[in-house]
């Protein structure tokens, strides 16, 4: 089966049509009818696979490898394009700096 064949039938258990899915994965209404043509990214099809109370692997039939991200901190709060933040709000230059002597030993 193709994943939008996939995606059909999960819709079809949960009592939805292919638009009902697109836009409760804050899609367009035709997005998933344009995964005949391109393969979509993995976030858009997490995105269907959490409207439909799926999984990923369920959906496309691939592994979903959950590598950790890793980030180094102190390149990362050097870095003037990089925005640190917490809870969804940038931590500001003083907080960092004070982040910065903690993870520094308090120096």
């Amino acid at each position: 089966m193709t994943l939008i064949d996939e995606v059909k039938k999960y819709a079809r258990i949960r009592g939805m049509n292919l638009k009902e899915v697109a836009t409760k994965s804050g899609l367009s209404e035709n997005a998933i009818y344009g995964w005949k043509n391109h393969k979509p990214a993995m976030a858009t099809v997490m995105l269907v696979a959490n409207t439909l109370g799926t999984t990923y692997e369920e959906l496309t039939g691939e592994k979903q490898e959950n590598e950790p991200t890793k980030i180094d901190l102190k390149a990362a709060s050097e870095d003037p394009d990089t925005i640190m933040s917490w809870n969804g709000r940038p931590i500001p230059p003083e907080e960092m700096e004070m982040i910065r002597r903690i993870l520094d030993g308090g120096k």
